[in-house]
């Protein structure tokens, strides 16, 4: 599974205690987890800080997607062990996806840590600090089969005070051939269905309008209590019902797993976003079996008609990568082709990066030139802002429920939102302010952004 990677840094103005910097990279479960920490550290005294300068301890949850990401996080680390000149009891710390494949490398070779804890340890961070503190190193990164936080309230780090992500489920057993998070996050577990509710419960009585519940596989939910059995599409209903007022969305989903029964669901509540992320990843069957994505091209295109009838008007987005082992330029035609028959709305797209502990990296070469990679991806992106461009303008004339999130970054007398559809929308401010619902109607559209007035 592949995610948008972006920085996300927490913020609070704490005196007279130690004082925790969190820097977070990667998809919205890393900034899910980091919320996690905030809570468990905030829980017993720690302090939380915007600014790095000012910290006592720095905690960087890391990625392992993609190269790119692990050498950010190593760029950081070095900035970070500069600081000890002028702060020389400065606690660093790894977590996340890195954490175990790299701890030795990182904290005895380049001398670069103090603590790692891996993604199911973070309940152990007070006692790992507390080791630092009498000036141990600490590592856990042991990997659990029931760890889910279920009981763990997040601290909202960062947020707007509209949207908020829920974690529904940790861990994958797809075992996608290209793909770390199985080594990385251990076997895929759901959490408790009651304690998801509430958690939804809780975050629209404070405000929130919008969630968004996260797993690697979030149509593998499966949780049991009793006689009782919530699959994915059963919990979706539960959240639903908290508020007609409380939209929600999900990801990610793998196309072999999304039933008839949840497209139903979806199509049968308005506040369930129509909008429906599937990575495809790429258009080949031949590609598609050395990735071990267990479809086919014909697989796929069925559920996208299947998806087209039961929700007319529904937005589908996709992951897609290019330059995987032994692509041919038939290969890769045949993605281009995919992607046009589709027509998505939106796409993130990336060149192949080979990622140890994978089944790719063990068995196939990573033998595609980078030059071929590079004008692959270029292609890709050209066509996919052609599409996204023709969906965008489909949509003027059209009058959308946008949900307000926030001021535009370009115009102060300019609002943003999203619609069901998640496509983001700016148009003037009215009364309506961050968390209300305004109906815009849509009069220019860019490939990234709808443009419009209230009506």
């Amino acid at each position: 599974m592949l995610n948008r990677s972006f920085d996300y840094k927490v913020t609070a103005n704490v005196q007279n205690c130690k004082k925790i910097y969190i820097e977070t990279y990667g998809c919205q479960m890393n900034v899910s987890d980091s919320e996690i920490v905030a809570s468990i550290l905030t829980d017993k005294g720690y302090a939380l800080s915007g600014e790095v300068t000012e910290a006592d301890i720095v905690l960087v949850n890391t990625c392992s997607i993609r190269e790119n990401a692990e050498d950010r996080v190593r760029k950081r680390l070095h900035y970070f062990k500069s600081l000890r000149k002028k702060k020389p009891h400065l606690i660093i710390g790894l977590l996340g996806c890195m954490a175990d494949r790299t701890k030795t490398a990182l904290m005895e070779e380049e001398q670069l840590l103090d603590l790692v804890a891996g993604p199911d340890s973070y309940r152990h961070l007070p006692q790992l600090l507390a080791q630092v503190g009498s000036g141990q190193k600490a590592i856990d990164t042991i990997l659990s089969i029931e760890e889910t936080y279920a009981d763990i309230n997040p601290v909202r780090i960062d947020s707007n005070g509209v949207s908020a992500f829920i974690s529904i489920m940790r861990g994958c057993e797809n075992y996608c051939s290209y793909c770390v998070v199985p080594s990385t996050r251990g076997q895929e577990r759901s959490r408790d269905a009651e304690s998801i509710v509430r958690e939804s419960i809780d975050l629209f009585e404070k405000g929130y309008r919008e969630i968004t519940l996260l797993g690697q596989n979030v149509n593998s939910y499966h949780w049991k209590s009793g006689d009782e059995v919530t699959t994915f599409a059963h919990l979706l209903e539960k959240v639903a019902k908290v508020s007609p007022l409380m939209r929600i969305r999900f990801a990610t989903s793998h196309p072999k797993d999304i039933s008839n029964e949840l497209l139903y669901t979806l199509a049968a509540h308005s506040n369930l976003c129509k909008a429906l992320h599937l990575p495809v990843q790429s258009g080949s069957n031949h590609m598609l079996d050395l990735m071990n994505r267990k479809y086919t091209r014909e697989d796929y295109m069925e559920r996208i008609e299947t998806i087209r009838r039961i929700i007319p008007g529904c937005a589908i987005s996709t992951d897609i990568i290019t330059g995987f082992c032994n692509e041919t330029e038939e290969d890769h035609r045949e993605t281009l082709s995919l992607m046009e028959w589709v027509g998505y709305d939106a796409a993130f797209m990336f060149k192949y990066s080979e990622r140890p502990q994978t089944l790719a990296a063990d068995t196939l070469q990573d033998n595609v030139p980078e030059e071929i990679k590079e004008r692959r991806l270029t292609e890709i992106i050209q066509l996919q802002q052609k599409l996204s461009l023709a969906c965008n303008r489909n949509e003027i004339g059209k009058t959308l429920d946008i949900l307000v999130e926030g001021q535009s970054k370009r115009s102060e007398s300019q609002y943003f939102g999203r619609s069901s559809q998640n496509k983001v929308a700016v148009f003037t401010k009215t009364g309506a302010g961050p968390g209300s619902y305004a109906q815009v109607k849509i009069s220019h559209a860019t490939s990234a952004t709808l443009l419009g007035e209230v009506v």
